[in-house]
């Protein structure tokens, strides 16, 4: 399996934890997130630094049988900082509670900043003397799980956005603004494509902008330090702190400036950026026109000024920066309001001068819910000043509000494979067809090593996991417990008409199994000579609809046979009397309606994952079966300048697109939305009843 794969329960494990802390304690949230964060970059820190310390010393010059000390310079060129034996989290985790944990991470943070010139100031250290040191101490220890020691890859980076992550959502600090979710930020990036060159974010928050730009560059097995330049603007100091602390845990570098981005400009970078990425704050009325309008960042002029002298919406000021940062082969993704897209009056006629540039390339349209501090919809824009001649005249309109994964009741992101596909829409538009190609063979893959996974796949450990198999075994043993109190039964008691039913199903079941075990291994064989171009592609995804069906059928079979034992065991309880019988275990029937019930639950995640990523294959073939960009109803539209002008300039993508087909939701579970349903009307009661005491508290406080 791969490293990640307990991720998110993990990121949500250490982040419980901490939250506990939190509120077992009386510090609030934005007295508490700088310094956990601090916690958290200091234990990624680690992780890198341990993760490069064997190959640097295997590779260190000797003299004399001894190899030189350790320096700053070998981990940098690892894209790593180098930690002093006190800084590292070992140490600090081994501090018992009569050591002075504060002087100790003090002294950790300043070994560091005194190392690196770009984190001094940066990092949290007086504020640990604030925290309890029995508190700093189960902070630590959290913060060091097991199951984390001895992992590799990305995995504190994803832990340290997870934080970011969490902290924005309870608006601990500048109320959240300071975080775009990074499914927002990871598409923007991929779409823009930064190779090298210079990278702006002119509202640069948290810094995700360059750590998903890094990653690209990554992803090319290219040097992000060497190929990128990241400058940064940000008005709040404490903001800054986090920024250069998330490009550091990332081993990456950042000029990082303190200002007002309306009124100033440190960089100078007018005309000079190669890359442009921004989440603005949106609908701003607050900036001084008198300040601003002669200003050679706003090519278009003004958008309009009110009676107050204040620019009536500062959302075209953004969009006329970030066009005038770019070179002449420059390229910008940022996000903005949707009311921007179409809005009237001098935003129209700025609007309007912008897209006779030509430079206007691509829109996305995404929908509510995505952000952890607004509900409301946005639209990713992306502006191109070196577009091919075959997209000249023309934008690309994505209408991706249909296009989600719901993370909480409150909040919604892409998953993996969604981005993947509105970048596949991107790919057949820039004439990138092998790409596109690509990713769906690699869901063909996935959806056979899915398949495969369901009789046997290695967890972290090693181990090997039989998803199906361990099913089947888990019903037959609770089959067996059952059966010495089931042969004193009469074959017409209460229970025949159940038994009869389970028994059926369950054999059923293994014949479906064995045909699905032999289908896979038909569909494997057929895939060794496999080709690759769009036509065979098309037929092999067709050919794996079966095996996707079938894994769909299983699911709901493995749910029956379940709840046809559950039913079983219920009839012999209270219409049997079998509790009071010396031939039924209720304990040893409990473990293994457990165990079964665990079986069951591991089989039809697994299940799942098959139907999951065929269905990616599909959706793509679907939609673009010659694997050329075409017109998908409610989906995208390639619009010319005309047409747009006939739409009152509008860049909204919905406008265009059109209304997509309404869409049966075939993996749509009753029982899991009525146990949703409920969660939500849970939490909707504790906050009722918090409420109730909150005001009942104001009042005795009043008198009243």
């Amino acid at each position: 399996m791969p490293q990640l794969e307990h991720i998110e329960a993990i990121e949500k494990h250490l982040w419980t934890a901490a939250d506990t802390l939190r509120s077992g304690s009386n510090y609030a949230s934005n007295e508490y997130f700088l310094p956990v964060m601090g916690l958290v970059f200091l234990r990624y820190a680690y992780s890198r630094f341990l993760s490069v310390k064997d190959n640097i010393e295997a590779t260190l010059p000797t003299r004399g049988g001894k190899a030189r000390p350790l320096t700053k310079e070998d981990f940098s060129q690892k894209s790593a900082i180098f930690l002093q034996p006190k800084a590292q989290f070992d140490y600090l985790v081994a501090l018992t509670d009569s050591d002075d944990r504060a002087k100790a991470l003090i002294k950790a943070m300043e070994s560091i900043e005194k190392d690196y010139e770009n984190l001094r100031g940066v990092l949290p250290k007086a504020e640990y003397q604030e925290l309890d040191n029995e508190v700093l101490g189960q902070l630590l220890r959290t913060l060091n799980p097991d199951e984390l020691r001895q992992v590799s890859g990305d995995v504190f980076g994803r832990i340290y956005e997870y934080f970011l992550t969490q902290f924005a959502d309870q608006k601990a600090h500048d109320g959240g603004e300071f975080f775009t979710p990074v499914s927002l930020v990871s598409l923007i990036a991929n779409v823009i494509e930064p190779a090298g060159g210079t990278v702006l974010d002119p509202a640069c928050g948290s810094g995700g902008m360059f750590v998903q730009s890094a990653r690209v560059v990554e992803r090319r097995h290219e040097n992000p330090t060497e190929k990128l330049t990241f400058y940064g603007l940000e008005k709040n100091a404490t903001t800054i702190r986090l920024a250069k602390m998330n490009l550091a845990v990332h081993g990456l570098e950042g000029n990082i400036q303190k200002a007002i981005t309306y009124y100033e400009d440190p960089h100078e970078l007018l005309n000079k950026a190669d890359f442009v990425m921004a989440n603005p704050p949106f609908n701003v009325d607050e900036i001084d026109a008198d300040k601003v309008k002669n200003d050679p960042r706003l090519p278009f002029g003004l958008p309009g000024v009110n009676k107050k002298g204040k620019v009536q919406n500062g959302n075209y000021v953004w969009i006329s920066y970030f066009y005038s940062y770019l070179n002449d082969h420059g390229r910008a993704g940022f996000v903005m309001s949707s009311q921007a897209s179409s809005a009237g009056r001098d935003e129209a006629k700025v609007r309007r001068k912008l897209i006779e540039t030509d430079d206007v390339d691509v829109m996305i349209a995404i929908r509510s819910n995505f952000f952890y501090t607004r509900t409301v919809p946005c639209e990713l824009w992306f502006l191109n000043r070196a577009k091919t001649d075959a997209h000249k005249d023309k934008v690309l309109m994505i209408d991706a509000r249909n296009v989600y994964r719901k993370v909480t009741r409150k909040i919604y992101d892409f998953s993996p494979e969604q981005e993947k596909n509105l970048l596949a829409i991107v790919w057949l538009y820039r004439g990138a067809e092998e790409k596109y190609l690509e990713l769906v063979a690699g869901y063909c893959r996935q959806t056979l090593a899915e398949s495969a996974g369901c009789f046997g796949v290695k967890n972290n450990a090693g181990e090997t996991i039989e998803p199906m198999p361990s099913f089947i075994k888990a019903t037959d043993a609770l089959r067996e417990k059952l059966q010495p109190f089931l042969n004193t039964l009469t074959q017409d008691g209460p229970h025949a008409e159940t038994l009869k039913e389970l028994d059926e199903t369950t054999s059923a079941f293994k014949m479906d199994v064995e045909a699905f075990q032999k289908t896979l291994a038909q569909q494997q064989e057929l895939w060794k000579q496999q080709k690759t171009s769009n036509g065979e592609l098309k037929k092999a995804v067709e050919r794996l609809a079966p095996l996707a069906e079938s894994s769909r059928d299983l699911i709901k079979q493995a749910d029956l046979v379940f709840k046809l034992f559950s039913r079983l065991i219920e009839i012999c309880e209270k219409e049997c009397s079998a509790r009071e019988s010396d031939n039924w275990s209720g304990r040893d029937i409990a473990r293994g309606r457990k165990a079964a019930d665990e079986a069951r639950s591991l089989a039809i995640g697994q299940l799942k994952q098959v139907r999951y990523f065929w269905k990616q294959a599909h959706w793509l073939t679907e939609r673009f079966p010659e694997a050329k960009l075409r017109d998908v109803e409610g989906l995208v539209k390639l619009v010319d300048r005309t047409e747009i002008e006939a739409n009152d300039w509008s860049l909204t993508p919905g406008r265009y697109v059109g209304v997509a087909p309404e869409e049966v939701d075939e993996e749509f579970d009753s029982e899991a939305a009525l146990r949703e349903i409920h969660v939500e009307l849970e939490d909707l009661n504790a906050e009722a009843v918090q409420l109730a005491a909150t005001i009942k508290k104001n009042f005795e406080e009043m008198g009243i």
